[in-house]
This record gives C-alpha cells, sequence and structure tokens, in this order.
C-alpha cells in the first residue's frame, strides 16, 4: 500500500528519502555537538552520514518485514538506535571503528593469520557462534528469497556484540593475547554487518 500523509495524498518513494535523510541530518548534527571534540563530525560529514542514515533507514524497514506483510510506517521506529533497524547496524560498526581509531589499532595485524582466538567467555562464544553462522543464513536468504531472514541475523548479531562490548573489556583486557583476541572479534563483527547492510544496498559510516 503507499504511503499518504495526513491529508490522504500519497508520497513517492524520492519525498520519503527526502524527509529520511532531513530527519537523520537533525539527530546527526544534534549528536555531533558544537564541533569541539577531537572526533566531532563536519558539516560535510554529518551530511554523508545522514545520508547513509536517512536511506538505509527506508531500505533496511521494508526489507525487514516478510514480503507479503503490511507494515506501519513510523520515521522514528526506522531511524531508531535500538531494535531490529539500519541505524543500529550502522551504530554498531560505527563503534567497532571508533575502538579501532582510540586504540590506534593496526588492521593488518589483527586480520594476520591466527591459529585461534580467546572464547574463555560466556559472550565472546556466543558473539562466535554468531559470526559461523553468518554462511548458513545467507544460504536461507537465498533459498527462501527472504531478505528479512538476513536482517533477523544481522540484529541477532549486532545484539551479541552488544552484549560481548558491555562484558568483555577490549583495550583495557587483561592481556595483549586477550586484547588481539577481542580485536579479532571487533573486526569480524564490523566487516560481516558491512557485508550484509552491503547486500541490502545499504551503506555503513565511521562515525556516528
Amino acid at each position: 500500500r503507499p504511503y499518504k500523509t495526513r491529508s490522504g495524498s500519497a508520497v513517492g518513494l524520492e519525498g520519503l528519502l527526502d524527509e529520511a535523510v532531513a530527519k537523520a541530518l537533525e539527530i546527526v548534527s544534534a549528536d555531533s555537538g558544537d564541533g569541539n571534540s577531537e572526533y566531532a563530525l563536519t558539516t560535510q560529514q554529518c551530511a554523508e552520514v545522514a545520508d547513509a542514515v536517512g536511506h538505509g533507514a527506508i531500505k533496511y524497514a521494508d526489507l525487514a518485514h516478510n514480503r507479503t506483510s503490511d507494515y506501519v510506517f513510523s520515521y522514528d521506529k526506522m531511524m531508531a538506535l535500538e531494535g531490529n533497524t539500519a541505524t543500529y547496524m550502522q551504530y554498531c560498526y560505527a563503534r567497532v571503528q571508533s575502538i579501532f581509531r582510540k586504540g590506534e589499532v593496526d588492521l593488518e595485524q589483527i586480520r594476520a593469520p591466527a591459529d585461534s582466538v580467546n572464547l574463555e567467555h560466556s559472550a565472546e562464544r556466543l558473539l562466535a557462534l554468531t559470526l559461523a553462522r553468518y554462511a548458513e543464513a545467507l544460504d536461507e536468504v537465498l533459498e527462501d528469497y527472504r531478505p528479512n531472514q538476513l536482517t533477523n541475523y544481522l540484529f541477532d548479531l549486532a545484539k551479541r556484540f552488544s552484549s560481548f562490548f558491555e562484558q568483555c573489556p577490549v583495550l583495557k583486557a587483561e592481556d595483549d593475547a586477550i586484547k588481539l583476541s577481542r580485536l579479532r572479534l571487533c573486526d569480524l563483527t564490523a566487516r560481516t554487518i558491512a557485508h550484509g547492510l552491503d547486500l541490502l544496498g545499504i551503506g555503513v559510516v565511521q562515525q556516528m
């Protein structure tokens, strides 16, 4: 069914996307603060993030529902930083990039071949198991032609990462070996989210 305004007139896709970007820009600009922070976004960066967030929100919300079902259109729900939204996925990706910036992480080092990763903590194990299910999730999407199965997987992964991040210190890990292992889990999570969103036609952002 077409999306309509309160007056009953139909709104085209271009109008929906423009409104989503405008709303995203308001949120991003407010969160960016006064610009004095070392990591504050410039005006141009705010615009780029808003474009990715706004367009991503609309696409993801549509793909996250069963293709045979209707749903209630809500900008607030689509752009929420919690829940099964593109914004939440983009935020998780940006959070990993923030960890890398703060820790001045050498990506070549953490992506070098490794014999194993440390999975002593339950949150580490759950995250690793979810990452290992990615190929299976993609097979299910292709078999059933239901992109909402991919969004469900990404949401599950983002939740697992959030739990891992809360329970397992990364940059302040007990020793260098555990730190490196957790950085690898962070990197794998970010790359999986980016790949999954890309398959849905949605971009990621370095900062939010």
